[in-house]
């Protein structure tokens, strides 16, 4: 049976990285036999000028039938002054909710390659390996109610609300500590429970799930010491889990250690395994069009959908090698080039990586 993925380029720089990502999977699928087939759709501002929502019916019915999603990136200027409520960014909040996709893991990995491309000094960041669990289907973007409003004396005054029900935090619980499990059995709870009720319910519900995994070391920090423990001794860490706007927020932090968010995959995943792939990074539209965008983001993001969509471990190993070995030629896109590495552009970058794979 073949394996159906549905690409969604998107916006800014989503198309150029994607068809780089694009060139890479069609490669595996033919060395590896994958039985992959692909077909293509639109979501955020594409959508939007092609079907007048960011995230059309059709689109969505398409994503349910397809066994994962392979996304590049939403929104741009263009659609900032457009009504709220079909942006761009609705339609992948919207995406994600209907398919169920609660769980998102974000690796921060930094290739050795690049450790001087770090923000951070090389023996602070040498050998790093976290994953960030981060819940992405409830709390504070999905909250009801919310308001914008203006007061009777005139003032603006607008606000959100940050829920969580206990099956919510349960099973992301159990996700980080599954993840942790097979690899350093250290997970931390993020959560700010000195000020926030529902971070409160949050600790007590992983606690309680904690005595599932005895084999697992479970620590709580809260959310303003963890985004500082992260520039200050980030390899104490090896799965971090947390709510969804705490999530974002030390996810994007934990990119910078790695040398740059065009780095950084991600994986966002319901129940069964199916998921929708992206790179952590934005559509940038101030370099899109310019063929300058790292698409090595997005590439590992394939390596991802083969690994916890299709369990195909060869594959997605070898994806993640080839990359290694263009790092090792000195090949860099300009986010992580440095004294002594060659500058190359996005096209450049992604048959280099397809010429890598070849050779495996």
């Amino acid at each position: 049976m073949s394996k159906q993925i549905l690409i969604l380029p998107g916006d800014g720089i989503g198309p150029e990285i994607m068809a780089e990502a694009v060139k890479v999977l069609n490669l595996a699928n033919d060395k590896y036999t994958l039985g992959v087939e692909l077909s293509f759709d639109d979501l955020g501002g594409a959508a939007i000028d092609r079907y007048g929502v960011p995230l059309a019916d059709a689109t969505l019915a398409r994503a349910k039938a397809a066994d994962a999603i392979l996304l590049g990136a939403v929104g741009g200027p263009k659609w900032d002054a457009i009504d709220p409520a079909i942006r761009p960014e609705r339609g992948l909040l919207k995406i994600r909710s209907q398919l169920g996709l609660f769980g998102n893991l974000r690796p921060a990995i930094l290739y050795p390659q690049l450790a001087d491309a770090s923000s951070l000094k090389r023996e602070i960041v040498a050998g790093l390996d976290i994953l960030i669990v981060r819940e992405l289907t409830g709390g504070i973007y999905f909250g009801s109610p919310r308001e914008s409003k203006v007061l009777e004396n005139g003032e603006r005054m607008a606000y959100d609300t940050l829920p969580y029900s206990e099956s919510e935090i349960r099973r992301i619980a159990r996700v980080g500590f599954d993840m942790a499990r097979v690899r350093g059995k250290k997970l931390c709870s993020v959560d700010k429970a000195n000020v926030l009720a529902s971070s409160q319910l949050w600790r007590a519900v992983v606690i309680e799930v904690a005595k599932d995994y005895p084999d697992v070391e479970l620590s709580h920090m809260y959310v303003d010491n963890a985004a500082m423990q992260l520039v200050r001794a980030p390899k104490q860490f090896d799965v971090m889990v947390t709510d969804n706007m705490f999530g974002d927020i030390l996810s994007d932090e934990a990119s910078m250690l790695t040398g740059s968010i065009g780095m950084l995959p991600s994986a966002s995943l319901d129940a069964n395994n199916k998921g929708m792939y992206e790179p952590c990074h934005g559509s940038a539209p101030d370099i899109a069009g310019q063929g300058i965008a790292n698409p090595l983001a997005t590439i590992l993001s394939v390596s991802m959908m083969l690994r916890y969509s299709f369990n195909e471990a060869a594959a997605a190993d070898a994806i993640e090698l080839a990359v290694s070995n263009v790092l090792d030629q000195g090949l860099r896109t300009g986010d992580i080039h440095s004294a002594g590495t060659t500058k190359v552009g996005t096209t450049a970058m992604g048959d280099a990586v397809v010429e890598a794979l070849r050779s495996l």
